[in-house]
């Protein structure tokens, strides 16, 4: 069988767990272990396949193959050295063999280059040493004889005869800006590409692992589907074990959030400046575990407790979760990794948020409009929209609950009925609520936090002293108790109908 109908067979096979046929997998790796395949495209779908079984193995020996095949991958990619542009673009970047090139804050290239000192720089060809300027005048005080009157400046020349020392560009640099208390704002101006050389390294997507992570779980039944899941259910069911890290593992685990993102071009606030010393973990079941946190005190943001986490499946980094919370309300911020969308989606994103209701005594989620689609094509295409429907999500806009009878009313007329991209967007336009039996009904519909946030003087002294409290689920129980500052806070918050 050609290489492209073994990898069309490959990729059918994750959506047959359970079934006879998928006996057929261990032989299918085998088949492709074995083949030359012919280009770049080709590599990266059977990279994103076995990364996909090795977090959703059937049975111990897919798992043996799909971890010994994702090895071989640095010595696969060898002969595409001189053609590496496919294997850098964001939703592939982080594979093994590979570099990739990209700009970060300075608190991340700084903790890039400290803890990968030999494998990221930067990335001149993909930096212009124009937007150096501001950078160059605090490093160099006779940089002002040609940056403040000459044109042309040569500012890479200007950059090397500064630079004292070895090492790496920089880590030079990062140095000399703690050393001479140089504002971030100014790296961050520059734009400077940083680029990873990521070679064969265990901090690559193919061999990220959890560490420590043993216990194995094996589909050898056919997968959770979205109609199986009641958010309702699981938003009720008992409280699930969490257990609170030790700081330097906390540290650990925070190393492996950064670089996991980082690979995939992206940052996160809780990521960046995650408080090490409050890391819980929570064993979800299906072997997937979470990892969550919240940020130090000098990082929290003014109204909103802020939390993030990432969680694995079978040892696998599969995506993470950014939550804000105010009072009950919580707005849920969820990204799966692509790799995994044809798994158990539904059943992982609500076991989530049954984590933040035990934790945050919230009961009222909501979703950024982002999410679901609005200037966010991946999230039309994937009908993101729908999964959030599905799930018993509303939308909070009343135009968009128009639309959403009209197209719902097709959808029974004629259950072959598909939305179309256009009315996707237009489903897109608001937020998405979910709000458990009790719950004031439509109080937040109309609430924006910017509005909130601009139409205050300074941030009230209740929610000051709150804030200070060690852990911001703390403060989220505090407001909770405030029904006043609640009204408070809605009605300023409320955009005109």
């Amino acid at each position: 069988m050609p290489a492209p109908r073994s990898l069309d067979q490959l990729e059918a096979l994750k959506r047959q767990f359970g079934s006879d046929t998928q006996r057929e997998l261990p032989a299918v790796l085998e088949s492709l272990a074995a083949r030359r395949l012919p280009d770049a495209t080709a590599l990266i779908r059977f990279h994103e396949a076995l990364l996909f079984f090795r977090a959703y193995p059937p049975n111990a020996r897919v798992l043996r193959l799909a971890e010994e095949l994702l090895e071989s991958f640095a010595s696969r990619l060898a002969r595409f050295r001189g053609d590496a542009e496919p294997f850098e673009e964001p939703d592939v970047s982080g594979i093994a063999g590979t570099a990739f090139s990209a700009i970060f804050s300075y608190d991340i290239a700084r903790w890039l280059a400290a803890r990968f000192p030999r494998e990221v720089e930067i990335d001149w060809d993909a930096t212009d040493p124009a937007l150096l300027g501001p950078l160059l005048a605090q490093l160099n005080p006779l940089f002002a004889e040609d940056g403040l009157v000459e044109a042309n400046i040569p500012h890479l020349d200007w950059f090397r005869r500064t630079k004292r020392g070895r090492g790496s560009d920089l880590s030079w640099l990062c140095g000399a800006m703690e050393r001479l208390r140089i504002p971030p704002a100014l790296f961050d101006h520059a734009r400077l590409a940083i680029r990873w050389n990521l070679d064969d390294s265990p901090w690559t997507r193919t061999r990220l692992r959890l560490p420590g992570s043993r216990d194995r779980f094996f589909h050898n039944k056919p997968l959770i589907r979205r109609a199986d899941v009641s958010l309702a259910d699981e938003l009720k069911s008992p409280p699930l074990a969490l257990e609170k890290l030790s700081r330097a593992r906390g540290e650990k685990m925070l190393d492996l959030f950064r670089a996991t993102s980082a690979m995939r071009y992206r940052e996160l606030h809780g990521f960046t400046y995650g408080d090490a010393g409050h890391v819980l973990r929570a064993d979800l079941g299906r072997g997937v575990e979470f990892y969550v946190c919240g940020v130090p005190k000098e990082h929290r943001l003014p109204l909103r407790a802020y939390h993030a986490g990432m969680f694995f499946k079978n040892s696998v980094p599969m995506g993470y979760i950014e939550c804000l919370t105010l009072f009950e309300r919580i707005e849920v911020g969820f990204n799966l990794y692509y790799t995994f969308r044809e798994g158990e989606t539904a059943w992982l994103y609500a076991r989530l948020l049954r984590v933040f209701r035990q934790l945050l005594n919230v009961s009222s989620f909501a979703v950024d409009p982002y999410q679901v689609g609005f200037h966010n094509e991946e999230a039309i295409e994937s009908g993101a929209f729908w999964f959030y429907r599905k799930l018993g999500f509303r939308p909070a806009d009343e135009r968009v609950r128009k639309l959403l009878e009209t197209e719902e009313a097709k959808l029974r007329a004629d259950p072959t009925h598909r939305t179309a991209p256009a009315t996707l967007r237009r489903l897109a336009a608001g937020w998405m609520l979910y709000e458990l039996p009790g719950t004031p009904q439509g109080d937040w519909d109309h609430f924006e936090i910017r509005r909130a946030a601009m139409a205050l003087d300074s941030v009230p002294p209740a929610i000051q002293r709150a804030k200070q409290a060690p852990l911001e689920s703390t403060y989220v129980r505090a407001l909770q108790r405030d029904p006043d500052l609640r009204r408070k806070l809605i009605r300023l918050g409320r955009r005109p109908k």
